[in-house]
């Protein structure tokens, strides 16, 4: 499901100010597009510096002033800044936040949000938020990514590239502890239908036992991973073999790197 209309207008507006290093991130990037359950409740804008939060902010607030939108701090400190942004008797909360500038990709650039963190990225955050914090929002939006972007499996082959902390199956172990949601939690989000808890455990079970074969069949030396399809053009689920020789690694670095696509060597 699209942005609210609300939220959609003020990410159109605010566009102009986007850049590679402050961009549209988080559930609001993640479903900006019509193909999703949910909204999201705020506007994202991830930054790679404390000190970039601070300018994206002062120019963001310049920008909204001058277009009659009121903008009322809720949190204001190095690297996160927390608002209310209204108008007209509609609001959504906006937050600029410092988030590491280590990504598979580089931000991509948008027709109506300016810039936002590539799909990949967005799975592979919504991963690792799911493994941190036990939330119904994040467990929806994982099974949005597993259907939408990439495999389960691959998202946390690739994730423990961002957290080193991690091991592919230590990230599962947690991700496993996920998934017991009563009724109630899902009525505090903005759903475009109400969800079946009963599909949702058995969508949640298969993906878990996907990732797991997934993670078993992995070579060790690749940990931490994407897997481009130079052929296809795009990132699978697939890892190179005798019979997949288009299919090369990638690995994350700071600012993100766009896939090598020339001719294997």
């Amino acid at each position: 499901m699209p942005l609210a209309e609300f939220q959609s207008a003020l990410a159109r507006l605010l566009a102009v100010n986007r850049s590679p290093d402050s961009h549209l991130a988080g559930g609001a990037a993640l479903h900006f597009e019509p193909n999703s359950q949910r909204y999201s409740n705020d506007l994202d804008y991830f930054h790679d510096s404390e000190e970039r939060v601070a300018s994206a902010f002062a120019a963001d607030q310049e920008l909204l002033s001058q277009n009659n939108y009121i903008v009322e701090i809720d949190l204001n400190r190095p690297g996160y800044v927390r608002a209310t942004v209204s108008r007209g008797g509609k609001s959504t909360k906006v937050e600029w936040a410092h988030d590491s500038a280590w990504r598979f990709m580089p931000a991509q650039q948008h027709e109506h949000s300016g810039y936002q963190l590539h799909p990949v990225d967005l799975a592979i955050n919504k991963v690792l938020a799911l493994a941190g914090r036990d939330e119904a929002r994040d467990y929806l939006d994982v099974l949005h990514a597993d259907a939408n972007i990439l495999p389960l499996g691959a998202l946390c082959w690739a994730a423990v590239g961002k957290d080193p902390g991690f091991t592919p199956t230590s990230l599962l172990e947690m991700l496993k502890r996920r998934g017991k949601y009563r009724p109630e939690d899902f009525e505090r989000l903005h759903l475009a239908k109400k969800v079946d808890l009963v599909e949702l455990k058995q969508r949640w079970l298969t993906i878990l036992d996907e990732a797991s074969d997934y993670i078993a069949r992995g070579n060790p030396k690749e940990i931490g991973c994407l897997y481009f399809d130079r052929s296809a053009g795009k990132f699978t689920a697939s890892a190179p073999d005798a019979q997949r020789v288009n299919i090369v690694p990638h690995f994350g670095r700071p600012g993100g790197v766009l896939p090598a696509i020339g001719e294997q060597a």
